[in-house]
């Protein structure tokens, strides 16, 4: 589950770790304990029915992405706090992105190098782990950007020294932050980075 969903499946491991029962109760899926030593522990295996519901659900709409963060919250209501809580924010921002782009990182190095543990769904976490990986730089971009842009303020709204960044309205970046996330992941790995 580290491997994927939790990477774009924001729920907590327990609710995860109940849905296999619900399809097992709807034929879906099939149960079978297994042991190491004396731990219990068990398995679930997809039936026929399983298959054809999943091959099925892949037909239908899926909902868009969305991005669920409380840190975010707390910078879109940082003026209801203080200059040094939102700097203090955006800091927990880039580095929880600096540590998730390590992690995609040493993956792709394991993925390019061994197969991973799953080589027969190398195709599907390339895609994947592509995206993530692009999902990760944006924000570290975004957080250094927001670091350098509050630097100088004193507040967080314009009567107390808070200033709109330059470019913060268009879809433009400055170049120092074009491929921050690239830089940084090459950075902390030493090892090759994609910039796009």
């Amino acid at each position: 589950m580290d491997r994927t969903l939790s990477w774009f499946w924001l729920r907590a491991a327990s609710m995860i770790y109940e849905e296999p029962k619900k399809l097992v109760a709807a034929g879906l899926a099939r149960a079978k304990p297994t042991f190491t030593g004396k731990r219990r522990s068990t398995v679930y295996e997809i039936t026929k029915a399983g298959r054809t519901a999943l091959h099925d659900w892949m037909d239908l709409p899926a909902a868009g992405i969305r991005l669920e963060s409380e840190a975010m919250i707390k910078v879109a209501f940082a003026d209801a706090g203080d200059v040094a809580q939102l700097r203090s924010t955006v800091q927990e921002i880039r580095a929880d992105a600096e540590a998730r782009l390590t992690e995609i990182m040493d993956r792709l190095t394991e993925y390019a190098t061994s197969g991973g543990p799953f080589p027969d769904r190398l195709p599907i976490t390339a895609i994947t782990g592509k995206l993530l990986m692009a999902q990760y730089q944006a924000i570290l971009r975004w957080a250094r950007w927001a670091e350098d842009a509050t630097d100088q303020w004193t507040g967080v709204t314009p009567e107390t020294g808070a200033t709109v960044p330059p470019d913060a309205f268009t879809a433009k970046w400055p170049a120092r932050y074009a491929d921050a996330g690239a830089r940084k992941a090459t950075a902390r790995r030493g090892s090759r980075a994609p910039t796009e």
